[in-house]
């Protein structure tokens, strides 16, 4: 009998045994995670459960203190800046220029990750975020909501398959933050995979597919969407953050 035998894709993201230590503070313990392509992960918890850390050492700003860590199948102790091209980071700092244009901060990114036909990349993640008519306003002179729309057009600009969005919504309301969702999640046929932060359980559960609660550097729950509706959702991470 004949045929072709194929590897299996990697995972966009495979963690095990991952600790974070700050001097004497844990501020990851042991977090196991699996995600495959084209998920959309949203990641629970109060102030200090870890959140923002685990998303710095996913976006390889941080080194795990142990365990392994892979994202799209590369080991992130040895593919740091091969993993830096396949992955978009939205945080709470826009990494934007004030004193730039809006085009101008998107010209700067587009070179930094050596985008091909820039000017219509541009013009193309400007339409996404609805940007088009504000792209040579200074960035300084925009509100906090409409820099981080652009910040999330820097972030689309090389394509990348992964996105990290540390609690994006900052200044944006829930209709702007739908939008962007869309325009975050797919691209022509592709499928990005997303793992996103936030303290809104709402939001939560109307955004992502895959639903986790992080507490005290673990993760203490993990549900799907289809299986809870928002007064369980609540009641979960009620349960697994009390004390």
């Amino acid at each position: 009998m004949s045929g072709t035998n194929t590897a299996p894709q990697a995972r966009a993201v495979s963690v095990q045994g991952l600790t974070k230590s700050f001097g004497n503070y844990l501020a990851l313990r042991g977090i196991d995670l699996e995600i495959e392509h084209g998920q959309s992960v949203v990641i629970f918890g109060p102030n200090g459960a870890g959140k923002t850390t685990l998303i710095k050492v996913l976006s390889t700003i941080m080194r795990p203190s142990s365990g392994t860590v892979s994202v799209d199948g590369l080991n992130l102790k040895d593919n740091a800046e091969e993993i830096r091209h396949r992955i978009g980071l939205v945080a709470h700092q826009t990494f934007l220029y004030n004193n730039l244009t809006a085009y101008e901060n998107l010209e700067f990114y587009s070179r930094l990750y050596d985008v091909s036909e820039r000017k219509q990349r541009i013009h193309e993640v400007a339409a996404m975020v609805r940007m088009t008519s504000r792209l040579h306003d200074r960035v300084g002179t925009l509100s906090r909501g409409t820099q981080q729309r652009l910040a999330i057009a820097r972030v689309l600009l090389h394509k990348p398959v992964i996105m990290l969005l540390d609690e994006p919504e900052t200044g944006l309301d829930q209709h702007a933050m739908s939008m962007l969702w869309k325009a975050l999640k797919a691209e022509g046929k592709e499928k990005r995979t997303i793992i996103l932060t936030t303290h809104n359980l709402e939001r939560g559960l109307e955004l992502g597919e895959r639903l986790l609660i992080l507490d005290k550097g673990k993760i203490v729950y993990e549900g799907s969407r289809q299986a809870l509706d928002l007064a369980g959702l609540e009641e979960a991470y009620e349960h697994s953050t009390r004390g």
